[in-house]
């Protein structure tokens, strides 16, 4: 988004692993890490990133990581970042994973920088509550041209109606135990309607094994994480989130940018930010097996709400297109820094 926006862009990564397109010029520190890591390797590579920092002479530093220690997250501002102007970004409600383990304290360094950016408006109230008083809400966006040329759709999803949920299967944040449980619920595989879980995660076998106890289990189609899912999301009749709590999630924006309804738990943060009830799918107040059930089974019974759902679910995320969120992006940093 910035590099279209003029902005000369540089990437650092921590680790060793590019899974998509970028533009811009990327910086990789984890190809400098080697099996057997030390404290002194680790000192080595902060040094090559301190050097960089200095020697390129950026505008601006803005930090994506997580920031879960206080005395790390001290040294990378009072040596890495030393001298430069900076802006952090926080991606989750979690907010022990953004500001350490001594959160009032840490937040005089937020205060430090040119500007803090929460990507849902509930995760910009909560970091005003810690302290930090140069807060902005800027969303995390997508592409409209992601959905462009879809692939074909495997071949186990062909002739079937079903619903899906994609993402890490890690069911402490994201309970699929809890949407196989409703689906179960919800009798709707009476109707030959599939439930279709995409991703890979260190609980898959876990989940799979839940999902073999239930009387649904002929109805429960696992499939792997797949870079392109633009044809499984868009012939879905609508995606569903259950997790017990999000940043912005991308699941639900990416699914109605293609034209797919969203069923989702109202959960901390997010989804009452993008999701409309009965406009482009249905918002599930409590975490109750009984009332999500009810939920996934009243979208697929009721024709008249689905196509309703479906019309207006593209028109409902413009704002979080990506050429709408990077005029955001470049309005903030020629404000701040020029």
């Amino acid at each position: 988004m910035l590099s279209n926006k003029g902005h000369n862009v540089h990437i650092v990564i921590l680790n060793d692993n590019v899974d998509f397109k970028f533009s811009g010029t990327l910086f990789n520190l984890g190809v400098f890490k080697k099996q057997n890591d030390t404290l002194l390797k680790r000192l080595k590579r902060f040094r090559r990133l301190r050097k960089f920092l200095i020697n390129e002479n950026f505008d601006v530093i803005i930090d994506h990581r997580s920031k879960n220690s206080y005395w790390r997250e001290q040294f990378y501002n009072r040596y890495i970042y030393k001298g430069l102007k900076k802006i952090y970004v926080v991606h989750s409600s979690n907010l022990s994973g953004y500001f350490t383990e001594m959160p009032l304290r840490f937040a005089s360094v937020y205060n430090k920088n040119v500007c803090t950016i929460g990507v849902s408006i509930h995760i910009s109230e909560e970091i005003k509550k810690m302290g930090v008083t140069n807060c902005n809400t800027i969303y995390n966006s997508y592409n409209p041209e992601w959905g462009a040329g879809k692939n074909e759709l495997p071949n186990i999803l062909k002739d079937k109606k079903y619903l899906l949920t994609y993402g890490r299967i890690e069911d402490a944040i994201k309970d699929f135990s809890f949407l196989i449980h409703s689906f179960q619920a919800s009798k709707i595989w009476q109707q030959d309607v599939f439930l279709v879980i995409m991703g890979d995660g260190k609980d898959k076998e876990r989940i799979k094994e839940l999902a073999e106890s239930q009387e649904c289990k002929s109805h429960i189609v696992f499939i792997p994480f797949n870079k392109n899912p633009f044809s499984i999301v868009a012939n879905a009749q609508f995606t569903t989130l259950t997790s017990k709590y999000e940043g912005f999630p991308m699941v639900l924006v990416e699914s109605l940018s293609l034209g797919t309804p969203v069923v989702s738990l109202d959960i901390v943060s997010g989804p009452s930010e993008i999701i409309i009830h009965k406009l482009n799918g249905l918002l599930v107040k409590e975490r109750s097996i009984p009332l999500f059930s009810k939920a996934i089974h009243e979208m697929i019974t009721n024709k008249e709400l689905l196509e309703y759902c479906k019309r207006n679910a593209k028109v409902t995320v413009t704002k979080f297109s990506m050429e709408e969120v990077s005029k955001q992006w470049d309005t903030l940093i020629q404000n701040e820094l020029h």
